[in-house]
């Protein structure tokens, strides 16, 4: 297999690269001084728009839109290619003109009322799975959807949720038959979409994350059965859907992230000295850029491979798992050796913290280690996969 990218993907990645170094690093002094001085370690709403305009101008607006609603629809290999630079700065941006995957299997009024709306900024959405006591080796849903009429009733919390202050609506996974959800796991739960002024109600949760999540609070809201998204009682593979694609994506940002640590170490060891000498000509340091530069670049190629093999063959929460479990672990480990390096400097003020605490939680969201382990394993011992299936 020729493992190229080719001239097209090349000059997209350099054009990604170019515009993360020019707009959004020299932005990165600003994101930490809004969050020591206890704001939102983000940008400005009409900062975020202005970059996101000129990102347009370049031809960067739904990037992972389908032509038909004015995007450029890249395929998953190319979204990789560009995530992977977007993901060398801890700065929080996303180009416009997207909308969450799901809202796809909207049926047309839905389209026109929350797809449409979303993929012109004029609406902002989140997804809401996860809840407070949820394990993850099993789902444990509790909100639930009463039917009443031509409306459902639900009543529950939702928690982690990103986006969750800011959404104007929710997608929100409920049980709406206790019996059959008890029984397997995963039947009897339903998709609703829910505006907030039905009334529900968002909460930040302070974490050590940026971008800090919400919980979303439901109590007794009424929701018309026109807002169900998908089928009654099969909400649930929309849900695994959507945290598959958040899983692979995580890993991509873990690669991407871990090329721009690498580089910051190199280029920090060569300006210090130690023992009369750069840190860069000790042989611990080289031995230490040599296995990381082989890591991240095995790790490039699988998460590269996992886009290639999710782009042939549709969703495959195998190879998503796969990846987001070495990515995960292989970020965690270079954020750790780079802060090492950078020692006594460990300071807010610098970014190495802020880089830190959004590795370590690489580990943690859509899916923890342990959980990832449990699907490897058992897909492995059950045959649904084979080993090396997806070379």
């Amino acid at each position: 297999m020729e493992f190229r990218l080719t001239e097209e993907q090349k000059m997209v990645q350099e054009t990604i690269r170019q515009f993360v170094k020019e707009e959004l690093i020299p932005l990165e002094d600003e994101v930490l001084k809004n969050e020591r001085e206890g704001g939102r370690p983000s940008l400005p709403p009409e900062k975020v728009k202005e970059l996101q305009l000129k990102a347009k101008e370049m031809g960067f607006w739904g990037i992972d839109t389908p032509e038909a609603y004015g995007g450029v629809d890249f395929d998953l290999m190319m979204l990789a290619i560009v995530l992977m630079e977007l993901a060398k700065t801890f700065v929080p941006f996303t180009f416009g003109g997207s909308a969450d995957h799901i809202l796809y299997y909207a049926n047309e009024e839905q389209k026109k009322r929350y797809l449409i709306p979303t993929i012109n900024g004029e609406k902002k959405s989140c997804f809401a799975m996860t809840e407070l006591n949820d394990g993850s080796h099993k789902p444990n849903i509790q909100m639930l959807a009463v039917k009443d009429g031509n409306e459902w009733v639900l009543r529950g919390e939702k928690t982690w949720i990103t986006d969750g202050h800011e959404a104007d609506f929710v997608m929100v996974i409920a049980v709406t038959d206790k019996e059959a959800y008890e029984k397997t796991g995963r039947d009897g739960v339903t998709c609703f979409i829910v505006d907030r002024e039905m009334g529900w109600t968002s909460k930040i949760v302070p974490t050590m994350r940026e971008g800090n999540p919400t919980s979303l609070v439901f109590d007794h809201v009424r929701v018309p059965e026109e807002n169900i998204l998908g089928d009654v009682h099969e909400g649930y593979n929309l849900g695994l859907e959507s945290v598959s694609f958040a899983r692979w994506i995580a890993s991509v940002r873990a690669v991407g992230a871990a090329e721009h640590l690498l580089q910051m170490a190199i280029d920090y060891s060569k300006e210090r000295e130690t023992v009369s000498k750069s840190m860069v000509e000790h042989e611990a340091m080289q031995q230490m850029m040599a296995n990381y530069a082989g890591d991240i670049e095995a790790a490039k190629r699988s998460v590269l491979n996992a886009a290639f093999t999710l782009d042939k063959e549709g969703d495959n929460k195998h190879v998503a798992s796969l990846v987001k479990l070495f990515e995960a672990n292989m970020g965690n480990y270079v954020v750790d050796s780079v802060l090492q390096i950078y020692g006594d400097i460990y300071t807010k003020e610098l970014p190495m913290d802020r880089w830190y605490r959004e590795a370590r939680l690489w580990r943690i969201y859509e899916g923890t280690d342990e959980n990832q382990h449990t699907i490897i394993a058992r897909n492995l011992v059950e045959q649904q996969v084979k080993i090396g299936q997806y070379v």
